[in-house]
């Protein structure tokens, strides 16, 4: 796997059925590992370990039903009353990031009204802030900090 535009961390990995896996702390178990398994093993320890992201409000591959619709936000973060706040969409390095991305996190957002959208190949991230009341976002120059987020 290549080097992402993230900071390393002590990476579990083990063979199975002739196949890598990568231990996913916050799912608790081994699961395939996947380019994009690599940005999202990556991304969710740096919000952990460096932006101060408590790991118990945050979960992957977390589905929801829309009627005959199943999403899947590859990870968000919960507020400490479970509500969605944050979704995070993860791509493989080698896939560039574009519109249809920012596409896809929308209609997730659609359903879970977080005030936060990420989107990250590994190499580039991208953070959205929603403003409910003005109708209105802006892109973030960095990924806040935890502390941040939701004021005190």
């Amino acid at each position: 796997m290549i080097r992402l535009n993230l900071p390393e961390y002590e990476i579990n990995v083990t063979e199975r059925d002739g196949k890598t896996m990568i231990f996913d702390f916050l799912r608790r178990k081994f699961v395939a590992l996947t380019p994009e398994e690599w940005v999202r093993q990556h991304f969710t320890h740096y919000l952990v370990e460096h932006m101060g992201y408590p790991k118990t409000l945050l979960v992957n591959e977390t589905e929801f039903h829309i009627g005959d619709k199943h999403l899947r936000c590859d990870t968000v973060l919960y507020n400490k009353e479970l509500q969605p706040r944050m979704i995070i969409e993860y791509k493989a390095p080698h896939i560039k990031i574009q519109q249809k991305t920012f596409d896809q996190i929308s209609v997730y957002n659609l359903l879970l009204h977080a005030n936060y959208l990420i989107v990250s190949n590994g190499l580039q991230h991208y953070c959205c802030q929603i403003d409910y009341e003005r109708q209105s976002y802006c892109f973030l120059t960095e990924i806040p900090l935890y502390s941040t987020l939701f004021g005190k």
